[in-house]
């Protein structure tokens, strides 16, 4: 950023880079800037060069799109896609999820090093529910839930381990047993 007021750098040691040097006039530019870009590329490359699939990461989120969230992971921006982002929510859009400057934990799905992209997840953090819903919840067996949506051809309903179902009309009964 720029700095409107210089006399915070009076008897400051700065690194800086000479950009212009004229003899004839007897001037120097020199650039803070210039090193700062400098020393923020390395750190990019020295990141890029650490990261790998599978590691687990802090960073802070610093965009929300319709299809994700970036999140800087210290130099570097990575995207969960809104698909990454829980297991158990049904997320229409992830300012839902997080907001620009939460901290977030994310796993590293996928690195490319070429084109400096990061694929990030969140629930990957978690226990899959679909393998815990598999065991529990087996075909015939029978299960209470809440109705969190109707729609034309069913409901959508909310089991336990965060899993959501659809079921249709002859597939829905009261509590009285009748059917809904």
């Amino acid at each position: 950023f720029r700095s409107e007021n210089l006399a915070d750098y009076v008897d400051q040691k700065l690194v800086c880079v000479v950009t212009e040097a004229n003899e004839r006039r007897g001037n120097l530019v020199l650039s803070r800037r210039a090193v700062l870009e400098r020393e923020k590329e390395e750190s990019k490359k020295k990141l890029l060069g650490e990261i790998e699939p599978g590691q687990v990461r802090e960073g802070i989120v610093r965009k929300i799109q319709d299809f994700g969230a970036f999140v800087d992971l210290g130099g570097v921006d990575g995207l969960i896609h809104i698909s990454d982002l829980s297991w158990t929510k049904r997320i229409k859009h992830p300012s839902e999820f997080c907001n620009v400057g939460d901290d977030i934990e994310v796993m590293v799905l996928e690195v490319d090093k070429d084109n400096r992209r990061l694929s990030l997840g969140h629930k990957q953090l978690e226990e899959n529910p679909w393998e815990v819903f598999e065991s529990v919840f087996m075909v015939d067996s029978v299960h209470e839930g809440i109705i969190i949506e109707m729609m034309e051809k069913g409901a959508v309903v909310s089991l336990p381990y965060g899993v959501e179902g659809f079921a249709t009309p002859k597939h829905l009964i009261k509590e009285d047993g009748t059917q809904a």
